[in-house]
């Protein structure tokens, strides 16, 4: 074994054994695997081997798109079977809630190149024989679904990376990982050290121990999990073709054939977490003990809906643990505040997930970056708040709602309230209705007397509608008050900062006492920010941006970082209110003594408002007159109170997230995560507008040059939709000429207007004024009319009086 290598991936599961694969795929040779007992050691060797496309985030559902076609090219590369089984699959629906989020699956589909189909009741009795279709409604058939050897796959990931020129090492313990002073590390194993770049954790149950070694937390948690295997079935091996799988949500179980008979696993409710004090190194090839008592009840509704099985004897179990992040996405990507240590761990769903992981983080690290947003699995959509107390409730929680359905505006119970401003039980008091960002609890509405303080999760408009108008028409008519802790807020200071801004930023960094709008791109000018950046002094910068990014826009502020620049995270250091409305002057100017009149749009001035000193921006998310008003924490409650007691008398009232989304659709505003992320350029969305051109040397300054001079194939535009008791959420793709030829970044109604909007990304040559097109919402075709006028104040002479 060589004593220095580039990569040391930690982990000889499928995961570690494709990330070893996809760095020698893209041209990393020197890369070495270590793993302490034999590979597929762990959660590997005893999965039930299926995978499917089937994801909520598209991304997701993308790159396990590209896993299940990556195997017959390992088997082609290698000469290995993987032991494919493409026999195709169904998932049940047997409620209206659960058939509409196959209708949603269904639609983002069409532009993804993903072949699935909305099947009847009679065509699941013909496709899958042996389920009883009482009750259900429908189902959304994959032909791509099926199962695969776990083991025969990850050998086939570790012969390619071989031949690719990697060392893999087995029987090899890792003791220790020690950091150099250049951002390179140490490996200690027990046959010596190993000097390497770059570290990845892929350890699967065992990284939580791993990464402890490095200093760093990984919030995941193994589950323990059975399945069972029949014996041999006649409606099964007496058929001329094999079985599809089957996944019944309402029973919480997948199914499929496992040779002559059928092998069915459970995500029962009365689950139970594994290892909660730690993964003991000596655990490899164990399995747990048998509990069908935990079982009893998904058995009891299995029979129900797969009635063969009443009289299948059973064969084996299996019952091992697997990993679980919180939200059951992996963690993976460059750990933030860590050089080059890197994670691939919490891939649940190994043979679904592993080729796609494998491939996105051998891209991060070969090219800085990947080709499309990886969020739903970047380890920084956890941030330093997270803790095991936080983890382990949340895995337990999303163990159980594996199957459930999943709707666009349900907010998660388990462990919160987690953490609060000082403005909680005020807003709790006057009826706030939580929901969750990045750890805080955040108001979406609030409700009246007598209306429940709970949103119905729905795909179709909720009881939160009444509120939501209320709020909007508030902020439109009067005035609105909302805090500002949603907004993820940096200092950037130092003799450098104003030079250091030049480049991070696209665009133009304003003078003393102004701000400005501006993207932040990548090399390949992918938008990874849309900013506000306030000049409070040359040496003396403040940053907003989306509060639920924190620790992926800190990472890349900090992989930049360069002498005489200082970079502070402060976003829960510095709170405060938003106001907005036609009032809203009338407003600030009765709590402080300073003139406030001809403060223009974009100012930052200081001011003492009430007994707090502030700093107020003139603007607004809202499109309407507003400020911006930030203070300390600790004075927060007190402005409140010199705010309401002004506003108050006034019709000023409280608004949430849900008006928040409703009043920037007025304005036609994109939202981070929705418009903007790594997916898109600024031309695409119309973020160059912010570019400050006339600059030289800032990121992502060639490919923006590149496109400004041969525009893209896509826009942004915004259609006025006739839609029913639904409205667009995101990924709903948009027919023109009996094509989908383009789909939604996301959508909502319009209280102002009255009108249900969406903005959506289509072909170029076809934006034109009144463009008749076709939204796919929930399995109907909703007639949409491209618009080009805001619905609020169109020629922004409101924001800017």
């Amino acid at each position: 074994m060589k004593n220095t290598t580039r990569v040391v991936v930690i982990g000889g599961g499928v995961v570690g054994c494709s990330v070893l694969y996809h760095l020698t795929k893209l041209g990393w040779s020197d890369v070495m695997l270590l793993e302490r007992s034999e590979l597929t050691s762990g959660s590997t060797w005893h999965a039930a081997g299926g995978f499917h496309t089937l994801n909520g985030d598209t991304n997701m559902a993308a790159l396990q798109g590209y896993t299940i076609r990556l195997y017959r090219e390992l088997e082609e590369l290698t000469g290995l079977s993987c032991g494919l089984h493409h026999v195709g699959g169904v998932t049940l629906a047997d409620n209206k809630d659960r058939f509409d989020m196959l209708l949603a699956e269904r639609a983002k589909h069409r532009y993804m190149g993903l072949e699935t189909e909305i099947v009847t009741p009679e065509e699941i009795a013909k496709l899958a024989p042996i389920v009883n279709t009482d009750g259900i409604l429908g189902g959304l058939y994959d032909p791509l679904d099926g199962h695969l050897d776990p083991s025969g796959t990850t050998h086939a990931y570790a012969k390619a990376a071989r031949m690719g020129g990697a060392e893999i090492h087995l029987h090899t313990k890792v003791l220790e990982t020690k950091p150099r002073a250049d951002g390179t590390w140490d490996v200690v194993t027990d046959k010596g050290t190993i000097h390497a770049e770059h570290v990845v954790n892929a350890a699967g149950l065992w990284a939580r121990e791993v990464g402890a070694m490095a200093g760093v937390y990984l919030p995941l948690h193994p589950m323990e999990h059975q399945y069972l295997v029949t014996e041999e079935t006649p409606e099964i091996y007496q058929r001329e073709a094999e079985h599809p799988h089957v996944m019944d949500p309402a029973g919480e179980s997948y199914l499929r054939q496992e040779g002559r008979g059928l092998c069915i696993g459970f995500y029962e409710q009365p689950c139970r977490p594994w290892a909660v004090n730690g993964t003991p190194w000596d655990f490899g090839h164990e399995l747990l003990p048998d509990d069908f008592d935990k079982i009893e009840q998904s058995i009891e509704f299995a029979y129900k809906r797969f009635p063969v099985l009443e009289r299948a004897g059973i064969k084996s179990v299996i019952h091992g643990p697997f990993t679980f992040a919180p939200d059951g996405n992996p963690l993976v990507g460059p750990v933030p505040g860590i050089r080059g240590y890197w994670s691939a761990c919490g891939v649940m769903a190994g043979f679904s997930q592993g080729g796609g992981v494998g491939l996105m983080l051998a891209q991060w690290m070969v090219h800085g970056e990947c080709e499309r947003d990886t969020a739903a699995m970047d380890i920084a959509r956890f941030g330093d708040w997270i803790s095991p107390g936080y983890t382990l409730p949340k895995v337990i929680e999303n163990y159980q709602k594996r199957f459930s359905v999943s709707y666009p505006n349900e907010e998660l119970p388990a462990a919160r309230p987690n953490r609060t401003t000082p403005m909680y039980d005020i807003f709790d008091d006057m009826g706030a209705v939580w929901g969750a960002q990045y750890g805080l609890e955040v108001v979406n509405y609030f409700a009246a007397d007598g209306e429940p303080r709970f949103e119905t999760p729905s795909f179709r408009r909720s009881n939160a509608w009444d509120a939501t108008r209320r709020e909007v028409m508030a902020v439109r008519e009067a005035c609105g008050i909302n805090e500002v802790h949603n907004f993820g807020k940096y200092r950037i200071s130092g003799k450098g900062a104003r030079a250091w801004l030049d480049r991070i930023m696209a665009g133009r960094i304003p003078k003393p006492g102004r701000l400005t709008l501006t993207p932040m791109l990548s090399p390949a000018g992918r938008i990874i920010g849309d900013f506000t950046v306030s000049c409070l002094d040359d040496e003396d910068f403040r940053l907003t941006a989306s509060y639920g990014a924190q620790a992926y826009h800190m990472r890349w502020f900090l992989q930049h970082e360069e002498p005489g620049v200082t970079i502070e995270n402060i976003s829960d250091k510095l709170n405060g209110f938003q106001i907005a409305g036609p009032l809203a002057r009338e407003i600030l100017q009765a709590c402080t003594l300073t003139d406030v009149s001809n403060m223009k749009f974009r100012d930052v001035w200081h001011l003492t408002v009430g007994m707090t000193d502030c700093i107020v921006q003139r603007v607004s998310y809202t499109g309407d007159l507003g400020y911006e008003i930030y203070c300390d924490p600790m004075a927060q409650r007190q402005l409140w109170e010199t705010l309401w007691a002004a506003g108050a008398p006034k019709g000023m009232k409280p608004f949430g997230m849900r008006a928040m989304m409703s009043l920037r659709l007025d304005r036609f505003f994109g939202s981070w995560g929705r418009e903007f992320s790594p997916d898109y350029t600024a031309a695409e969305t119309g973020l160059d507008r912010f570019i400050d051109w006339s600059k030289d040397g800032f990121v992502g300054r060639g490919a923006a040059l590149a496109e400004r001079a041969a525009p893209p194939q896509r826009t942004l535009v915004v259609f006025e939709v006739d839609a029913e008791d639904a409205d667009v959420q995101a990924y709903e793709p948009v027919w023109i000429d009996g094509v989908v030829q383009g789909f939604c970044t996301s959508g909502g109604y319009s209280h102002f207007g009255k009108k249900s909007i969406a903005n959506a990304l289509i072909p170029r040559e076809k934006a034109t004024p009144g463009l008749n097109a076709q939204i796919e919402i929930l399995g109907r075709m909703r007639p949409s009319k491209l618009i080009t006028a805001p619905i609020f104040d169109p020629e922004g002479t409101r924001m800017r009086c």
